[in-house]
């Protein structure tokens, strides 16, 4: 499972304001506590600061990368912003996000084009959100093809096919985990990956709902997640999940889960 942290996000107040201030020290210490609860990308976002976007990616990007030796996921629609950020980033970051909505698509094409870089393809369009699997993975087909046609490597494509909250439509959490297994089955190459924790949104006790979700989503093929590394019961159930679903090999991963007491906490 390659896991995204998402703590550092300008939508949470705490770090909203650590940004406006330059506290370096308070991201540095979230970069560092999710890079050492197993995450592999740092997600970077800036995106309530209109007209400042750019500089305070970069900012972040920085700040992030002086504390912790992870690559971030730039996460921003915005071309200009990942572009700004891509100019200070050491190693090869993730995008996040690429869709069919034409905007979105035509300003970061460019930027992928026969690069390395690795992309969230989000199953949006300029139709909306899709409803159904059928819907996800008409999107799906028609995103990864235009990104292979743009140079665009599917082993660096992570399909993201949209968490939509449960207490909405009770058939978006169904409909969710037939787009992964129908992706990952007409599509070997690429990978999946989501925001998860949206299925429990406007429901009491999310982190229930959530930590469901992801043994149930892993079930059906979902290899990537942008989620909190720091809840340890939430890390514990994927590593539980995917030595269940083979892929942990000798269940080295599981072993050392357990000796590292993260089995422990999960039991409680």
């Amino acid at each position: 499972m390659i896991i995204v942290g998402e703590l550092i996000n300008a939508s949470r107040k705490k770090v909203a304001q650590a940004i406006q201030d330059g506290d370096a020290a308070s991201i540095k210490e979230l970069a560092r506590a999710q890079a050492e609860h197993g995450a592999d990308y740092i997600d970077v976002n800036a995106g309530t600061f209109v007209g400042e976007e750019a500089e305070y990616l970069k900012w972040l990007v920085q700040t992030v990368q002086a504390e912790v030796d992870l690559p971030c996921c730039l996460d921003s629609p915005d071309p200009k912003a990942i572009e700004a950020a891509l100019s200070v980033h050491a190693g090869t970051p993730m995008i996040n996000s690429i869709s069919l909505e034409k905007e979105r698509f035509d300003g970061l094409i460019p930027l992928l084009a026969g690069s390395e870089l690795k992309v969230v393809a989000l199953c949006m369009s300029d139709q909306g959100m899709p409803a159904t699997a059928g819907d996800r993975l008409g999107i799906a087909e028609d995103l990864i093809n235009r990104l292979e046609q743009n140079r665009v490597a599917l082993e660096n494509v992570f399909v993201d096919p949209l968490v939509q909250p449960i207490g909405t439509d009770q058939s978006y959490g169904p409909e969710f985990l037939k787009a992964i297994e129908g992706i990952r089955g007409r599509f070997e190459r690429v990978h999946t990956m989501c925001g998860l924790s949206n299925i429990s949104f406007g429901l009491p006790k999310r982190v229930f709902l959530n930590q469901a979700f992801m043994v149930l989503a892993i079930g059906r093929g979902l290899d990537g997640a942008i989620i909190n590394p720091l809840d340890r019961r939430m890390m514990a159930n994927i590593v539980a999940a995917e030595t269940l679903m083979g892929r942990d090999e000798y269940c080295m991963s599981y072993l050392d889960a357990y000796r590292s007491g993260l089995l422990e906490l999960s039991e409680k």
